[in-house]
């Protein structure tokens, strides 16, 4: 028996259609939140309303509104959508293993990419395992680091942060390192883009903090990938193709914090059935669940911070200007403005 190869070629386009989608939504709030940028320094006076959906990429100022949460609950009014866009991601990797990563994050979509231009050149290679595992725990130490500094924060010091000049225009920090980025951080980015190629999915596999939370948040889960062993044949097929490097030919159930979701694995079995997806151990769920499972978790979640005021901040427009001109950020292309607006 074989293992029905339009079924995976549906999920495995399914996947791409989101990723690409995201991607270019991505860009178009770039776009959108350079216009804002432009007006808030004071290069147009045409008004180009901020797009909430940018908080998403401050997953630092959202982990310490989630904290401030925990202690008080409190919603963060500073970033709203960034708290909201981090649960609904928190959530979704609980429930779809580390579908974030495999479905909407750039970063995630982009190391796939360069990992398949290193397949192709024959590298995209995974250490052996006495290098590999210490360079593994580096972006848990990272984590731990950063929830050991977060955590043991009380809060006064959570309040002074969230509410302070610094954690107010972090969205214009971020948007000037990529758009105005040093000598050091070109060179570091320029060294990644080649470790990726190299390695395996290197930024996702090692450095990864977020990364990090989600798998592990993936591995207490109800979602894995099974193997039946009866009918495997030990071709190795699945652990050589997996981007995690995982040795999927020598487990039953995969709940390995680095499983991504993306059903690589699956689709190169050549045994119909012997891996599978599964949620609380029921098996043959369609690999389309865990992309339509994350599409729908960030859904409900922008649908309910709508509907609840936890999506919008309600900082003034004057005071917003006077913040952001506080920083030295360059007007974007006039052309991009205009392609923003549209």
């Amino acid at each position: 028996m074989y293992v029905n190869t339009n079924t995976f070629l549906t999920a495995t386009r399914f996947r791409l259609l989101i990723q690409i989608s995201f991607t270019l939504f991505y860009l178009y709030i770039g776009l959108r939140f350079a216009a804002f940028i432009s007006w808030a320094v004071g290069s147009t006076d045409v008004f180009t309303p901020k797009p909430p959906s940018v908080e998403g990429f401050l997953p630092i100022s959202a982990l310490l509104g989630f904290r401030h949460l925990l202690s008080t609950g409190q919603w963060d009014t500073i970033h709203p959508a960034g708290l909201s866009i981090f649960i609904a991601i928190l959530l979704m990797s609980f429930l779809f293993r580390k579908g974030f990563c495999s479905y909407l994050c750039p970063i995630g979509f982009l190391s796939s990419l360069l990992e398949r231009a290193g397949r192709k050149i024959n590298m995209a290679i995974i250490p052996h395992k006495w290098i590999d595992l210490p360079l593994i725990s580096l972006k848990y130490l990272l984590l731990g680091g950063f929830l050991f500094v977060i955590f043991s924060m009380d809060t006064k010091s959570l309040e002074a942060f969230i509410f302070g000049s610094y954690n107010l225009a972090s969205d214009a920090r971020m948007l000037l390192f990529f758009t105005i980025p040093s000598k050091l951080t070109l060179a570091i980015i320029c060294i990644l883009f080649l470790l990726n190629v190299a390695i395996r999915n290197f930024w996702c596999r090692y450095l990864c903090p977020y990364g990090a939370l989600l798998g592990l948040l993936a591995w207490i889960g109800p979602s894995s990938i099974r193997r039946d062993r009866t009918t495997c044949i030990n071709c190795g097929k699945c652990t050589k193709t997996c981007p995690s490097g995982i040795n999927i030919q020598e487990k039953i159930v995969v709940v390995s914090p680095e499983c991504i979701g993306c059903g690589e694995c699956i689709g190169v079995c050549p045994v119909d059935d012997c891996l599978s997806f599964s949620i609380y151990g029921k098996k043959h769920i369609s690999l389309i669940t865990i992309g339509i499972g994350c599409v729908s978790t960030l859904l409900l979640i922008w649908l309910w911070a709508n509907a609840t005021g936890h999506w919008n901040n309600e900082i003034p427009h004057n005071m917003l200007r006077k913040i952001y001109s506080t920083i030295p950020i360059y007007a974007p292309p006039s052309l991009l403005i205009c392609l923003a607006r549209l």
